[in-house]
């Protein structure tokens, strides 16, 4: 227990706090907290697009290879993220495999954009939602869908009237893990995207810049995504400690 909190003590200990306000308000704190909380709602956007229906498809489709799917879909919480940027660079770079052909048809560059630190995001941060809507999935209970489906309703009306109300508090756990990862998300995203102030450089980014120029704006930063931390863990206690 020691072990784990006493590193957070010491952010707290060594905290500038007579000048914290004052450091707070300091633009390129501002500029990179609005770039990461842009980033991460966008990202957890795409990853609730894509991902539900995909959690969805483990949860309920029965076809080969879904236990290969299932464990490609988990890759990213176990692959380095720097890894993970290195072979985001290598598909979606202007050289990549699909990078190049984004490039040559449609003009669109994601490496060292805005939209790449989306998409660096988006690939470390979706396993946590699928598996949290995946295991929503299988916990609701299916007699509900079986009796609409006995009074003629629809697959879409099913779903969209029975299943995600369902399901909507799995839903709400995971796109609230989806963004706090997305937040602090560093390794892929400094590789795929850079470290560009106002373009790409996110919270986690502006720590790691500042502890080689000004410790105690580090602290500061720091401290933000701690709080950030916090105050979702303390939103999912209730969920964790109850269990479904």
């Amino acid at each position: 227990m020691v072990f784990l909190t006493l590193p957070l003590a010491g952010l707290l200990v060594r905290a500038p706090w007579p000048t914290l306000v004052e450091r707070l308000g300091e633009p390129r704190v501002l500029e990179a907290l609005r770039l990461s909380l842009v980033t991460a709602t966008v990202a957890t956007l795409v990853c609730l697009l894509l991902g539900v229906p995909l959690a969805w498809l483990l949860a309920r489709v029965a076809f080969p290879g879904r236990r290969l799917v299932r464990a490609l879909v988990t890759v990213p919480l176990v692959l380095p993220p720097v890894v993970g940027g290195v072979a985001l660079l290598l598909v979606l770079g202007r050289r990549g495999l699909v990078g190049q052909w984004l490039d040559s048809t449609f003009g669109v560059t994601l490496p060292f954009t805005t939209a790449g630190v989306v998409v660096a995001e988006t690939f470390v941060a979706m396993p946590f939602l699928v598996i949290s809507v995946e295991g929503a999935l299988r916990a609701a209970d299916l007699r509900f869908e079986e009796a609409a489906a006995t009074l003629g309703a629809s697959r879409w009306t099913i779903f969209r009237r029975v299943t995600l109300p369902l399901i909507a508090p799995g839903i709400v756990a995971g796109a609230v893990l989806c963004w706090a990862r997305a937040l602090g998300e560093f390794g892929a995203t400094i590789t795929f995207a850079g470290n560009f102030p106002g373009q790409t450089q996110t919270m986690p980014l502006a720590v790691y810049l500042a502890l080689e120029t000004e410790p105690e704006a580090a602290i500061v930063l720091s401290l933000v995504l701690l709080a950030v931390s916090v105050v979702i863990l303390a939103s999912l206690r209730d969920r964790w400690v109850s269990g479904p």
